[in-house]
């Protein structure tokens, strides 16, 4: 029973929203206080895939997490930067799952043109700071008692990620469906898989 990393499609909607929703239902890591259903959820994955990437990792069939990148800002001059976030079933955590799907994600970001990836961590998480960690991000800052939920105030560590050199004058990033499919294309999916231990 391998793993495969692919792009999200509308019917993982409801599969993601149950990963989603122990986050939000007992937990600070997000600052949703209601559970995404599979519609909204549906429409969030449409949302991102017009211009960001969304994949899944699916195991024997299942859904077993997701990452996605978002815009970082609105000002034009922040665009060669991502907001990234992973999330993975709590039965398939440890397992190299997350580690996984950051590859593969940071992989197409780059492709795309994109020069920096920031995650939000809700502190303390040990086990998202690690993940972060291990797949090269390095910690930026912290906004103190910038969320509130579950009766009381959370920080926020925000760590970083160059996906590419700097240069002078950066192309502006192109779409996801800009990207050519073939070869290229689904080495950078592959790309995470040998992070992931089934087993």
């Amino acid at each position: 029973m391998g793993a495969l990393i692919r792009l999200a499609a509308d019917g993982d909607a409801a599969s993601i929203a149950d990963v989603y929703r122990p986050s939000v239902e007992g937990s600070p890591s997000t600052f949703e206080f209601e559970a995404p259903d599979a519609s909204e959820m549906r429409q969030r994955i449409r949302e991102t895939l017009t211009f960001h990437p969304w994949i899944v990792c699916e195991v024997g069939g299942e859904v077993v997490g997701y990452a996605y990148g978002t815009k970082h800002r609105v000002r034009i001059g922040y665009r060669w930067s991502v907001d990234t976030s992973v999330y993975v079933l709590e039965r398939c955590r440890r397992r190299g799952v997350g580690q996984g799907l950051y590859t593969s994600l940071v992989r197409i970001l780059a492709a795309q043109g994109f020069f920096n990836a920031y995650a939000g961590i809700t502190l303390p998480n040990p086990a998202s700071v690690a993940l972060h960690e291990s797949v090269g991000f390095q910690p930026v800052g912290v906004y103190r008692h910038v969320g509130h939920k579950l009766g009381r105030w959370h920080d926020v560590g925000w760590w970083g990620l160059a996906l590419q050199p700097h240069v002078p004058s950066p192309a502006p990033p192109i779409g996801l469906e800009e990207l050519p499919r073939g070869s290229a294309w689904n080495a950078m999916l592959a790309a995470g898989l040998d992070r992931i231990r089934l087993r």
